[in-house]
């Protein structure tokens, strides 16, 4: 009975997720094509029409191409659960493994393989197709299956030994393994945050400390001035890869550092690199990360209270496709894992607005923050060319980007630095 009823509940919502999403793509396209023939006025003096019709283009191309994204993935969130899949999965992996944490291992390492696999035909259309087309690919075949290989192995050398330990956890710890896990996922985040900016991310990039003396003094300069101490300026060879450009600040703690897109060097005047770093430094003095990261805390905490649950009421698994029963030896950790983790997006995907609110919210605080410690007008400069050069949109429609985007409007966001300097 109340497996049925999940059941229908879950196709419920794959089917109410889907027309929405599809709704919301066909805003999205059919406001960029009526906005494609003109630049807006606020825009007009700045962006070409050449440049603004490419990204209208682009826009369309990378929303098409979700659209088809979507299709597969739900496809696979099907033959997976309803149709069986897992339990296929999990019956040849056992086969091969016999019981115990070993055959737990190996169905998620399985998964994760077959869902990469599934993947990988659309992630290398879209890097040699698409953004090959817009002229924004710098990435050979060499290079995207060698990142693909070290985001494999890499996954494998972290997230191994995470998921052995979670699993033993839910094995081990009692009816509030779930809490146990909740701390050890979080310390590993922290623990991250920590090594990502000079033992992760160098693996995949080069980075060099910024040799540009006035644009390196003009940064320390605004780092004193709202009391920011970074571990150093680096720029990142992020055009081996693509034209994009952008600037971050990484680590956690007293590893702090600051990082530069070239692209993003060789295409923004020094005060408009600072007024774009003086943003994101925005994002750390107000606080936005520790509460970003405090949000992400409790919500991690609540889904797996949810998960410590689920995992043991027979029909979580039976409206799933999934006979936990069949193979009582094994254990059903690894497969609520599974299970939790595909069908949570689906739940979830109507308070993606939510987020989006409060991410437009911390950007408008940082873009006055910025306009309080540098020039607004600077910061709207960089952002018009930033907008140009990645192609976005300056036409989205409004209910699409309130689903989907974390930054307002390029018209809205610019209107409001305007009124700050003022």
């Amino acid at each position: 009975m109340y497996s049925l009823a999940f059941s229908i509940l879950f196709v419920s919502f794959i089917i109410l997720t889907l027309i929405v999403r599809f709704w919301l793509a066909s805003r999205q396209i059919r406001h960029v094509l009526t906005h494609r023939s003109a630049v807006p006025a606020e825009f007009a003096e700045k962006i070409p029409l050449a440049a603004h019709q490419k990204a209208a283009d682009y826009t369309i191309a990378r929303t098409k191409l979700g659209l088809v994204s979507l299709l597969v993935s739900t496809g696979m969130l099907i033959a997976f659960t309803l149709l069986g899949g897992l339990q296929w999965l999990s019956l040849h992996v056992f086969q091969l493994t016999g019981p115990g944490m070993t055959y737990q291992l190996a169905l998620l390492a399985a998964f994760t393989v077959i869902s990469g696999l599934i993947d990988l035909p659309l992630d290398y259309y879209k890097q040699f197709n698409l953004e090959q087309r817009f002229g924004f690919n710098k990435m050979t075949p060499g290079l995207f299956f060698a990142d693909m290989l070290k985001g494999a192995l890499l996954a494998a050398v972290i997230g191994l030994p995470l998921i052995w330990l979670v699993l033993t956890l839910m094995e081990k710890s009692g009816a509030l393994w779930w809490f146990y896990a909740w701390a050890v996922w979080s310390g590993f985040q922290l623990l991250m945050m920590v090594l990502y900016p000079t033992v992760i991310a160098p693996l995949f990039n080069k980075f060099t400390p910024l040799e540009d003396a006035a644009l390196k003094q003009r940064i320390e300069g605004l780092m004193e001035r709202v009391g920011f101490a970074s571990k150093g300026l680096f720029v990142m060879d992020g055009s081996k890869r693509s034209a994009h450009g952008n600037a971050y600040f990484s680590g956690f703690g007293a590893n702090k550092r600051i990082v530069f897109f070239d692209t993003l060097l060789s295409r923004l005047q020094p005060q408009e690199i600072e007024a774009v770093l003086a943003h994101e430094l925005g994002h750390f003095k107000l606080k936005h990360i520790i509460k970003r990261i405090a949000m992400m805390f409790a919500l991690s905490l609540g889904f797996l209270a949810l998960l410590g649950y689920l995992k043991n009421q027979l029909w979580f698994y039976t409206g799933l496709g999934v006979d936990p029963l069949l193979l009582p030896a094994q254990g059903n950790d690894a497969m609520a894992l599974l299970l939790f983790m595909l069908v949570l997006p689906v739940f979830t995907f109507l308070f993606g607005p939510l987020t989006s609110l409060s991410s437009r919210k911390h950007e408008f605080e940082a873009d006055a923050f910025a306009a309080k410690h540098s020039q607004a007008a600077d910061l709207v400069s960089a952002l018009v060319k930033m907008y140009e050069d990645n192609a976005s949109t300056l036409t989205p429609d409004p209910l699409h980007s309130a689903f989907y985007d974390s930054h307002p409007p390029a018209s809205v966001r610019i209107r409001h630095l305007h009124a700050a300097a003022a």
